[in-house]
């Protein structure tokens, strides 16, 4: 009998983590990779839903272990082997996918990270857990920074596309080079025996005999040059033809980067329920698969409806906007991922979007719908750790 109790709560367990990842396929991870692309006719609402949920799951399988970890084991300070129960992660993931799918349904983009965050930081605290505040230090300055260093790299990047001075058929192949540079040294599980991850520099260097510095180096200057190189052959053949292939590899890199991030969002509150009993044979790619898939489910039946906020409710974006926000948000997913930092994609993207329209004088961004949108990510935290703390605090006292 108590197997079986185990194993239900087990179940209802996995049932909101599944729920969680759908609301964050349906609203972060799915609707911020293409949200520019769409905006600058590059790509079909539909069809962005579509390949951003295949990115988004190999993205989860290849680079989600950092953030699950984290959310898993990182935010909340107990006991050693201890961690949030199954009916803690239960009321975490629920509050957080609830305060999501509000975000969908209202055209609101809220912050899942925002939300997530605070929700297991409300139930763990309730549990009796210590604060982590060497993280939460971690984790508020990757937050207050995203849209000063996104906003910043996005306008300089944008004005550099738009200056009259600088050819644009040499400026976006550069620009093409140093994002492939930046690909050559990403992480992947694939690369690297057992769990660990390598990068594709360090994988050719290592299978060279010569894991070194400079070897690293080189490989990632023949990457940058041959991307750079191809880019720069496609603007020769047909400029605007160029920009658009461009702006669709970007989108789907930030749309890759996006499942190695917030699939740790919905799966980190189960990793301290998988260690003993029936699921502890689970390895940590076949966590992370479940959860891609939640995210692919997402991205497929509820994207659409934020890719259409994003793109055309925030701003009119061009291909050089477009492009211009991407790039920082490929660069700052990637930093997140690294370090294993939860962060919203949501910020981060909307962060790019005003600081490229900046450069160009503005564009036709809402102040009011910003506003709005800031106090939402503010208050999504709060409301996600009061909703969580209470809600554990009630279960609690009636068991």
């Amino acid at each position: 009998m108590v197997a079986t109790s185990v194993l239900a709560t087990l179940v209802v367990a996995a049932a909101a983590s599944l729920f969680m990842a759908w609301a964050i396929g349906a609203g972060s991870s799915g609707s911020t990779p293409f949200a520019p692309a769409v905006g600058a006719n590059a790509i079909s609402v539909m069809r962005a839903g579509f390949f951003v949920g295949l990115l988004g799951l190999a993205g989860a399988v290849l680079q989600g272990a950092n953030v699950t970890e984290t959310v898993g084991g990182s935010l909340v300070l107990f006991p050693a082997g201890g961690g949030l129960s199954a009916i803690a992660a239960i009321i975490a993931l629920v509050t957080a996918a609830v305060l999501v799918a509000v975000g969908i349904f209202t055209g609101y983009p809220i912050a899942t990270a925002f939300t997530v965050t605070g929700a297991v930081v409300g139930v763990g605290l309730a549990m009796g857990g210590q604060p982590a505040t060497t993280k939460y230090l971690e984790i508020v300055t990757l937050w207050v920074a995203v849209p000063f260093v996104g906003g910043g790299i996005a306008f300089a990047t944008a004005w550099l596309l738009r200056h009259e001075s600088v050819p644009e058929r040499v400026v976006v192949p550069v620009l093409g080079g140093l994002v492939a540079a930046l690909l050559a040294n990403v992480r992947f599980v694939l690369l690297a025996p057992g769990s660990q991850q390598a990068s594709v520099a360090g994988a050719v260097a290592q299978s060279l005999g010569t894991p070194t510095l400079p070897t690293i180096a080189a490989t990632t200057l023949l990457v940058a040059t041959l991307g750079g190189g191809l880019l720069y052959r496609d603007i020769r053949a047909d400029p605007d033809a160029g920009q658009r292939h461009f702006l669709l590899v970007l989108g789907g890199l930030v749309a890759f980067s996006a499942g190695g991030s917030q699939v740790g969002l919905a799966l980190g509150p189960l990793l301290p329920l998988l260690g003993d009993g029936p699921t502890a044979g689970i390895p940590i790619t076949g966590v992370l698969l479940f959860g891609g898939l939640g995210l692919l489910l997402g991205s497929w039946t509820g994207a659409p409806r934020m890719i259409k906020a994003l793109s055309q409710d925030y701003s009119s974006l061009g291909p050089r906007r477009s492009i211009a926000a991407l790039i920082p948000s490929f660069v700052i997913a990637q930093t997140a991922v690294f370090f294993g930092i939860p962060v919203s994609f949501n910020e981060i993207i909307v962060s790019a979007i005003v600081g490229s329209g900046a450069a160009a004088g503005g564009g036709e961004v809402s102040r009011e719908k910003m506003v709005k949108t800031v106090l939402a990510w503010v208050g999504s935290l709060a409301l996600a750790f009061a909703l969580s703390y209470g809600v554990f605090v009630a279960v609690d006292a009636v068991m």
